[in-house]
């Protein structure tokens, strides 16, 4: 009798894991590694879907009605997460992260700078939810994730000198990579948001694009998913110039890996296509200092 009463007792004393709902972009990996075994990690959005179209399904419901914090990217990069019915906190993690970016364009993790910002925001968000004994592990996490984002940053600056000027230029249907852009200074050339009125390619649309395509020194195009869209490929056909052979993945993780893994994929597809040099090695060592964090 004793002994079922002090089982019962521990039970009662142990610690209840806290649920984190991570719903959009990248924060799915970033609040993973982050808490480790300190918290239960919830994702609304599997790698290579599109947060901008989500639609909550009753399980993700749950999480969010259990959830003790729940963090979304914010600048309206997930609009159904704009009214949720949770009791627990929302913290739109890249608005407070990266306050003066603009909401035209919410993936700001495209600057390796900004992602930093975007764990330190993580990191202050998890630590009032987790064990006081989970929350040095926490901020050693943290630490650790700055290096190896940083180590990211110096690696992409590296790769895009690798690329002559005049092709330092990055043609897509959206706009997706402004912080990429600024960071690194390429020139981004989303040719249906500038050129589109409505997202609708019009005759007079097509010879617009055609001209700034031909004019921007690129030499490829980047769908953002394979196979292209119809209209990428009409887009090709007018301006003459190819298609990367390979998508960038604008709005998240790539299915199967990292943040790191994703982010060095982009640069590499990026580069070759313009005629640059990549480090596939050195790629590697980012992904293998990042999946050692514990």
């Amino acid at each position: 009798m004793a002994l079922s009463v002090l089982s019962g007792l521990l039970l009662a004393s142990a610690p209840i894991t806290p649920i984190v709902v991570a719903a959009d972009g990248v924060l799915c990996d970033i609040t993973r590694t982050l808490a480790g075994k300190s918290a239960k990690v919830e994702c609304l959005i599997p790698p290579g879907a599109d947060p901008h179209t989500l639609a909550l399904r009753p399980t993700d419901r749950r999480a969010l009605q259990q959830a003790r914090l729940v963090l979304i990217n914010g600048y309206n990069l997930t609009p159904a997460l704009k009214r949720i019915a949770t009791s627990a906190p929302v913290v739109a993690v890249a608005e407070r992260a990266v306050p003066k970016a603009s909401t035209a364009d919410p993936h700001v993790w495209h600057d390796p700078n900004q992602a930093s910002a975007m764990v330190a925001t993580g990191a202050q968000a998890l630590t009032p939810i987790v064990s006081p004994q989970e929350r040095a592990a926490l901020n050693r996490r943290r630490v650790a994730m700055t290096s190896v984002l940083q180590a990211l940053q110096q690696w992409t600056g590296r790769q895009i000198e690798s690329v002559p000027k005049p092709q330092r230029v990055l043609v897509t249907e959206h706009r997706a990579f402004s912080a990429f852009g600024r960071r690194y200074g390429v020139r981004e050339l989303p040719v249906i948001d500038s050129y589109a009125t409505g997202g609708i390619l019009r005759p007079a649309s097509l010879r617009a694009i055609t001209e700034a395509i031909r004019q921007s020194g690129s030499k490829a195009i980047f769908a953002e998913a394979l196979p292209p869209s119809k209209t990428l490929r009409r887009i090709s056909r007018s301006s003459g110039l190819p298609i990367a052979k390979q998508a960038l993945f604008a709005d998240g993780q790539a299915p199967g890996k990292s943040l790191i893994q994703t982010a060095t994929s982009n640069v590499c597809t990026f580069v070759l296509a313009q005629g640059g040099r990549c480090n596939q090695q050195a790629a590697a060592e980012l992904q293998t200092r990042w999946a050692a964090i514990r």
